[in-house]
């Protein structure tokens, strides 16, 4: 049966949001001008027979090329390869649409691309498919040095600061965040981030430097407590207006 999603009812044939479903999946062409059939089995083997095509449209308008390294086909592709290539880890797709803050279908898709480029390679461990970077690969350490200076410092800066203790919450915040949630402007010569808590401040400052040597920009800690995060003040008013990305915790103002 023809079903239009997008009035949810039988369509009309000039309907650019219709589709034909079936038991194999999804077949059907969307506005974007791509006839397609979706098959995104989960972690578990369960299959879904249907996918709101509206939310894979959506997604994929939204998603542009990041402005920090507009050599990736879109935001979302950059960040389901960070979390791959940085964190070299080995992650099941719904794991890896999770950490990349992608749909599930918009995941399933990228991974399939990049695994026939041969970028990423895939096994089977029970019904569940790992998905991993291709050490073999050509592209792979070109590709890890480029996403270490776009979206590195947030990666390795995790992965520092994990290993403080102290540290209740950290974001980047001023121009380099802003760049990263797609706000136009100058490439950022630096890259801001507010760390709360009560850590070992000489501690803190070693991790930015380390970090700072592998993104080959300056990385600024400012180190506050809670308390002195909570106080009024026409800086922290700004950074708690203004984007931000977390690094460790979430902010408590959200």
């Amino acid at each position: 049966m023809s079903t239009c999603v997008h009035h949810n009812s039988r369509s009309e044939p000039s309907c650019p949001y219709s589709k034909t479903i079936c038991n194999e999946g999804v077949r059907g062409s969307s506005p974007l001008g791509s006839t397609t059939t979706v098959y995104p089995p989960f972690d578990d083997g369960r299959v879904i027979a249907t996918v709101d095509e509206m939310d894979d449209i959506i997604h994929y308008m939204r998603t542009e090329a990041p402005l920090l390294a507009p050599v990736f086909r879109s935001e979302g592709q950059a960040r389901l390869l960070s979390a791959l290539l940085l964190a070299d880890d080995e992650l099941s797709l719904t794991d890896l649409a999770e950490r990349a803050d992608l749909a599930y279908a918009t995941a399933h898709r990228e991974v399939a691309r990049l695994i026939d480029a041969g970028i990423l390679i895939e096994r089977q461990v029970g019904r569940t498919r790992l998905i991993r970077g291709n050490p073999d690969s050509p592209l792979a350490a070109p590709l890890r040095e480029i996403l270490t200076v776009v979206s590195g410092p947030v990666v390795l800066l995790a992965e520092e600061f994990g290993r403080i203790d102290g540290i209740e919450s950290a974001f980047l915040y001023g121009s380099f965040a802003a760049r990263l949630h797609g706000v136009n402007g100058p490439d950022p010569h630096d890259i801001d981030v507010m760390v709360v808590g009560a850590p070992d401040v000489e501690a803190v400052y070693e991790a930015c430097t380390r970090v700072e040597a592998a993104v080959h920009r300056p990385v600024n800690p400012t180190i506050l407590s809670a308390e002195e995060f909570r106080a009024e003040s026409g800086f922290l008013d700004t950074v708690r207006s203004g984007p931000i990305v977390a690094v460790v915790g979430e902010p408590s103002w959200q």
